[in-house]
């Protein structure tokens, strides 16, 4: 654990010293800003327009939290091959990958230590955001356990594009190859759900438990099931699997 903790330590601290770091952070938080923003201004609408009506009312959990959440989801699932594009292939375009696999450091604690370090960096995005929470909190009273599932969710979700972007950069020495391969496969597996409409048995079923968003609505909903939770475990397991077995093939070569 010490050298993946070294390794992830390295990494976290590539992403601040390199403009993409900082870039990401910036467009991060400026494109989370202006959704909230916006969405507190319609809610605001809504709740006045509402207001006027002793038979309607206005869940802000339902109208705000959740809708907010979701958008930021998006957002993680467009930033984070950008994140996790150079984890591999950059070592292998300046050769330094060589150097790390003939090092005492297992293919697995490699592997492990670009994961940790990318989420690092991801965990701090979503830290800068924190404020968000104590804004609804003075505007009204959010379910906490919405909150709460809704941070799992993107950290789920930022998880299992890191991790599939991770398998793109070991495969490829080319950032740009390795960012395109990685956001497409992550689009199909977050639209996966949308082909469900028009599979039937089976199918539909595989198709929408095979979708990060399905799971994602789940939780932003307050629900917190296991299978939504085991996916996004398996999910990201599997892609780590995947990028041991082709990182540890050089070793072979």
């Amino acid at each position: 654990m010490r050298n993946v903790f070294f390794i992830a330590r390295r990494e976290l601290e590539a992403y601040f010293a390199s403009p993409i770091g900082w870039i990401a952070l910036c467009a991060f938080l400026l494109v989370t800003g202006f959704f909230f923003a916006s969405m507190v201004g319609f809610f605001a609408l809504q709740t006045t327009e509402f207001g006027m009506s002793p038979y309607q009312d206005i869940d802000l959990s339902q109208h705000l939290v959740a809708p907010f959440y979701s958008n930021t989801g998006l957002v993680l699932l467009m930033l984070c091959p950008a994140l996790s594009m150079r984890l591999f292939a950059e070592d292998r375009r300046q050769r330094s990958l060589e150097m790390l696999l003939t090092s005492p450091v297992r293919t697995v604690e490699i592997v492990l230590g670009k994961y940790f370090g990318g989420m690092g960096f991801v965990l701090v995005m979503l830290l800068a955001t924190a404020h968000y929470p104590l804004i609804l909190w003075w505007i009204g009273e959010p379910d906490l356990g919405v909150v709460i599932s809704s941070y799992l969710a993107l950290l789920g979700v930022a998880g299992s594009v890191m991790a599939v972007g991770l398998v793109a950069s070991a495969a490829t020495e080319s950032q740009m190859v390795a960012f395109v391969v990685s956001f497409v496969l992550s689009l199909l597996f977050w639209v996966a759900s949308w082909a469900d409409a028009s599979a039937s048995g089976t199918l539909g079923e595989v198709l929408s438990y095979l979708s990060m968003l399905s799971h994602m609505d789940e939780l932003g909903k307050g629900l917190l099931h296991v299978k939504d939770l085991v996916y996004y475990v398996s999910f990201i397991a599997v892609a780590l699997f995947a990028t041991h077995q082709r990182v540890e093939a050089f070793r072979w070569r």
